[in-house]
């Protein structure tokens, strides 16, 4: 393998490829990242068997190859290249060599025989603006469970019904839900992702459309010259449409950011192994409190327009800022009573939050 390519696009491509490679693989050969040399470009792949990345950049190839290098040595060395001259990777026997201006590395191989085969991608079923995606995952994400005993919590679900792409996730404590459109290519699906790995994928995402493909258990996702598969969870996932359309006697309207930085700022007297907010509701404001007389007390108050009757209810402190924290403007939040769930929602209905209260003291 000979070729020449620009040291910038190179050194991008591969960080990007990097973060799919495992912390402790299985096998030795999963450190690697596979670089493989044709027609004018040059792939850099990288699998997991649960995920698989590749991305391509144009480069001239003198000698079409395939080989496998050290994947987070590689990245480190792509990084420090200088950008002043183009580079050259050449690859003879159990050694690459990469040149750049005055700079020159030496890594050895892997053997690339060893290497896994990377998945196919599965058939394209719509397209979506990638940044409106990427925001939309962060939404719902954090909503998710981290215990792996429990796949169907760890997960985000995605449901197509025609030009509408419903994203949710649910830890049992709360059900987060976002709407967003997108071109569909394909028939109606529900699928069901693990959300850590949905946010890595939905962060690489660049400017432009993403294509998304669903089949043989995988999803993929296609963006700016980088595809990646990811290994679907069981399907299996809650009703969250029927337990997030409820019926509220009182709703109250608050700027999200203000309440947001009052609950910050009150949670610094809470007990931090149980961080419980207080929302007392009124007319034109709504008082913020957390803390006792051990941990000391803190208040403050934010406007609100409250229709219904005068309510207290109280929250855990991290779910009221990760509801806030998805809402941009005015929040709308429905309540029945102080020990019933909440639903807190965004001016244009787009985005939901299910929050279960706590017991009011």
């Amino acid at each position: 393998m000979k070729l020449t390519i620009d040291p910038k696009p190179f050194a991008d491509t591969v960080a990007w490829a990097a973060r799919a490679i495992p912390n402790r693989p299985n096998i030795p050969v999963l450190s690697g990242l596979l670089i493989a040399a044709h027609d004018d470009q040059l792939d850099v792949s990288a699998f997991d068997y649960d995920i698989s990345v590749r991305g391509t950049i144009p480069a001239d190839v003198a000698e079409p190859g395939l080989t496998l290098l050290p994947g987070r040595v590689l990245a480190e060395v792509a990084k420090a290249l200088p950008d002043r001259a183009m580079l050259n990777l050449a690859v003879t026997g159990t050694e690459a060599v990469l040149t750049c201006g005055r700079a020159e590395f030496a890594l050895p191989t892997l053997p690339v025989e060893d290497y896994p085969t990377l998945p196919e991608l599965p058939d394209t079923i719509g397209s979506i603006d990638a940044e409106q995606f990427s925001a939309a995952v962060a939404q719902v994400a954090t909503a998710a469970g981290r215990d792996d005993t429990l796949p169907m919590l760890t997960g985000v679900r995605v449901d197509a019904d025609g030009d509408r792409l419903t994203l949710a996730a649910t830890d049992r404590y709360r059900i987060a839900v976002r709407d967003i459109t997108w071109t569909p290519s394909g028939a109606p699906f529900g699928q069901l992702i693990r959300a850590r790995q949905l946010q890595d994928i939905a962060k690489g995402l660049s400017h432009g459309d993403a294509q998304i493909g669903i089949g043989d258990g995988l999803a993929s996702f296609t963006n700016a010259g980088r595809s990646t598969t990811v290994r679907l969870l069981d399907d299996q996932f809650i009703d969250y449409r029927a337990r997030t359309s409820m019926d509220t006697a009182i709703t109250a309207t608050v700027d999200a950011t203000a309440l947001a930085a009052a609950i910050k700022r009150v949670a610094l007297v809470a007990d931090r192994k149980a961080p419980a907010i207080h929302l007392a509701w009124d007319r034109e404001q709504v008082l913020v409190r957390a803390g006792d007389a051990t941990t000391g007390r803190g208040t403050d108050t934010v406007e609100c327009k409250l229709n219904g009757d005068p309510i207290e209810i109280a929250f855990q402190a991290q779910y009221l800022l990760d509801a806030l924290g998805a809402i941009d403007g005015p929040a709308t939040i429905g309540m029945t009573g102080p020990a019933r769930p909440a639903q807190f929602r965004s001016e244009d209905g787009t985005y939901k939050c299910l929050v279960m209260s706590l017991r009011v003291s």
